[in-house]
């Protein structure tokens, strides 16, 4: 689930920096690197060297074609899941709810 949070990140804010990710996500430096060397490995993410900072390396990632269609199929995998988890816990809160009531 964290690379569709770092992907999610990314499309709402495409100024952070390695640094801000990680805060942001409650991750290290060293995990946001690696999952975002993956997810640029993959060819959804691209990473652009800024230019106008010439005393410092700053970095700009984009969410490419690939990337936006990855956090689409997460995000409904997601949903899926939840929507079974939601249907399982509303039957045990119908059959918790039955039980008590004929105890009365």
């Amino acid at each position: 689930m964290i690379e569709y949070k770092v992907l999610k990140e990314i499309e709402l804010n495409p100024r952070h920096t390695q640094r801000s990710l990680a805060v942001t996500l409650g991750v290290s430096l060293g995990k946001l690197n690696y999952i975002l060397s993956g997810l640029i490995h993959k060819g959804m993410v691209k990473a652009r060297k800024l230019k106008n900072q010439p005393d410092s390396i700053r970095w700009q990632y984009l969410l490419t074609p690939e990337g936006i269609q990855e956090k689409i199929r997460i995000t409904r995998n997601y949903l899926i899941q939840r929507k079974k988890e939601y249907i399982a816990l509303k039957y045990e809160i119908a059959e918790l709810e039955k039980e008590v009531s004929e105890e009365s």
